[in-house]
């Protein structure tokens, strides 16, 4: 019997190790979209300074090319949009994660004290 619950508790710790990679890997793209939305931000604000007078240039590639002014204060403010739209994804994604670990944690410890008790050993805080 103790066996049994031995090998389930490494299957539950396997998807438990698991779940915790994932939650990780997340955080570093939140964190990735969060600098993006510094970068951006800041490029807005320049825009902003703009008047029509001034020329815009977007690098594409090795070249630099002339684009409209307006043109570029729009492509940057749906950039602006959809990474906030994103990191909203990942806020709400950390946090149905984060619920899941805390599950997990819970039949792991109950996981544990069945095998010890299974063992015969006292039962203590996990």
């Amino acid at each position: 019997m103790a066996e049994a619950i031995q090998k389930k508790l490494q299957a539950e710790l396997e998807k438990y190790q698991q779940m915790q990679k994932d939650v990780s890997k997340s955080m570093s793209a939140r964190h990735k979209l969060e600098t993006q939305l510094t970068e951006n931000t800041i490029v807005k604000d320049e825009l902003d300074l703009l008047d029509s007078e001034n020329t815009v240039y977007k690098l594409i590639g090795p070249v630099l090319v002339k684009q409209d002014l307006d043109e570029a204060k729009a492509t940057v403010a749906k950039r602006l949009e959809y990474i906030n739209g994103e990191i909203q994804r990942y806020e709400t994604l950390l946090k149905e994660m984060e619920r899941k670990l805390d599950q997990h944690r819970e039949v792991l410890s109950s996981l544990q004290q069945e095998y010890q008790r299974a063992q015969g050993r006292p039962v203590g805080k996990v």
